[in-house]
């Protein structure tokens, strides 16, 4: 006969703590896509109602026009730039600090752990002087080499742990059969820690895809706007027009959010390891 386990308040309020922080995050997001399939005067006459009927118009509206897909380009290229960059040179970093033994090597970790303590607002205004001056703004470059730069300091701390946590004897097997340092990173090293690649990847393209400030403060030139500044631009030029900026939000954000999504058991497993580490 089975012993019953003594009830325990600690599951259901932990289950209920989630579900509260879950209806948080995910509420204003289902606000503004439903949103985005009721007019105007929907929204105006029952802000919390359900489309009556469902409007396509307003996504069609914002997908037919020219502006909607020159600033998703523009994104694109920016969010991937940045996301290549921050692997590239995220990886080699902490492969370094994390496989070589050589003086100054946790000085060196902790100056890059300082770095997630320094406010990214804070240096806004010397980096678009300093951006000025190397005429650099009004380029992708303006963008891209900034958010590398303040997504570094993030990568390095999760990708550390998982490259220290490989057996040492893994690579004296892999120096055995002739393999060199870059040949074990290549080919040993980067496929055993993808969860932790995967996970600073999409932490570096939702962060640069949603960026707003620092795209507002060098890219003056309409060709360049990215999706938040277009966002801004049609709320202002649309002002009267909810509806069709709740479509043009949500068609902003979706990109970032499905490639989340798909990523989610990854950056889960890429954190674990990171804490582990």
């Amino acid at each position: 006969m089975t012993q019953r386990k003594p009830f325990s308040w600690g599951s259901p309020l932990t289950y209920t703590l989630a579900l509260a922080v879950a209806a948080v995050s995910i509420a204003p997001v289902v606000y503004v896509i439903v949103g985005g399939f009721r007019t105007t005067p929907q929204i105006v006459a029952n802000p919390a109602g359900l489309p009556d009927p469902w409007v396509w118009d307003n996504y069609a509206r914002v997908l037919t026009q020219s502006d909607f897909w020159g600033q998703a380009f523009n994104s694109a290229v920016i969010a991937l730039g940045t996301t290549v960059a921050v692997v590239a040179l995220g990886v080699s970093a902490a492969y370094v600090l994390a496989r070589y033994t050589f003086r100054g090597r946790e000085a060196l970790y902790t100056f890059f752990t300082l770095g997630l303590l320094f406010p990214a607002g804070a240096a806004i205004l010397p980096l678009y002087l300093m951006l000025r001056d190397l005429n650099l703004t009004n380029s992708y470059y303006a963008v891209i080499l900034p958010q590398v730069a303040f997504s570094l300091p993030l990568t390095i701390v999760i990708l550390r742990p998982f490259l220290s946590a490989i057996p040492r004897e893994l690579e004296d097997a892999a120096a055995i059969d002739g393999t060199g340092k870059l040949g074990f990173l290549w080919r040993i090293t980067l496929p055993l820690s993808k969860p932790a690649l995967v996970t600073v990847g999409v932490l570096a393209f939702v962060a640069s895809w949603n960026a707003f400030l620092l795209p507002l403060l060098v890219l003056s030139d309409v060709n360049l706007h990215t999706l938040p500044l277009g966002v801004q631009n049609f709320s202002s030029q649309y002002t009267s027009d909810t509806a069709g900026i709740l479509a043009f939000t949500s068609l902003a954000m979706l990109p970032a959010l499905v490639f989340f999504t798909f990523a989610e058991k990854q950056i889960v497993g890429g954190l674990q390891g990171a804490v582990k580490g």
